[in-house]
C-alpha cells in the first residue's frame, strides 16, 4: 500500500523553487492509501502541478488535489486557475511531444502529460481534463481499487 499523502509530499518537495518562486498556494484533501508504484505516482503528481505553476496568468497559482471514491477506482483531481486549455486539444495534449505553446513562451519538452498517461494506464486507470480558457484546467486521473484504503 502505497500512501498518496506521502507520495503528493514527495512530489511537492521536488517542486519546492518552483512553488516558492511563483508563490503558488497549494491544498490538498487528506489522500488515500492505495495500491500503485509510489514513484511513478510520484511523478503525476509532479508533472501536472508543476504544469498549473507554469501555465499560469497574472494571478498567483492556486492548486488544489482531492480525491474520491467513484465505484472501484480512486479519482485524483488537480485543479488550477491558470490561462487554461482549449477543449479541442483535449486528446493532443496526452500525445508525446505535441506541445500548445512556443518553447519560447513556455519552456519544456512536451512529454510531461504523455509521461502521466503511460503510468496511469500502466496502473490500468485513465486520465483526462476539463478546461476553459483564461479559467483554468482540471486534470483528472483514474486508479483502480485493489484492496485499497
Amino acid at each position: 500500500m502505497t500512501g498518496c499523502s506521502r507520495v503528493l509530499k514527495r512530489a511537492l518537495g521536488n517542486l519546492e523553487v518552483a512553488i516558492m518562486e511563483s508563490k503558488a498556494i497549494i491544498e490538498h484533501d487528506h489522500l488515500p492509501k492505495i495500491m500503485c508504484d509510489g514513484l511513478q505516482l510520484t511523478q503525476v503528481f509532479q508533472n501536472l502541478i508543476n504544469n498549473a505553476i507554469k501555465f499560469r496568468n497574472e494571478q498567483t497559482p492556486h492548486i488544489r488535489i482531492t480525491t474520491k471514491e467513484e465505484g472501484d477506482e480512486w479519482v485524483f483531481s488537480v485543479c488550477d486557475n491558470g490561462i487554461g486549455i482549449d477543449p479541442k486539444y483535449a486528446e493532443r495534449i496526452f500525445i508525446v511531444f505535441q506541445r500548445l505553446h512556443n518553447r519560447s513562451q513556455y519552456p519544456g519538452t512536451g512529454i510531461g502529460l504523455a509521461i502521466c498517461k503511460k503510468i496511469v494506464e500502466r496502473h490500468s486507470g485513465r486520465i483526462w481534463m476539463e478546461s476553459q480558457l483564461g479559467k483554468g484546467t482540471t486534470f483528472y486521473f483514474s486508479i483502480p481499487k485493489r484492496g485499497d484504503q
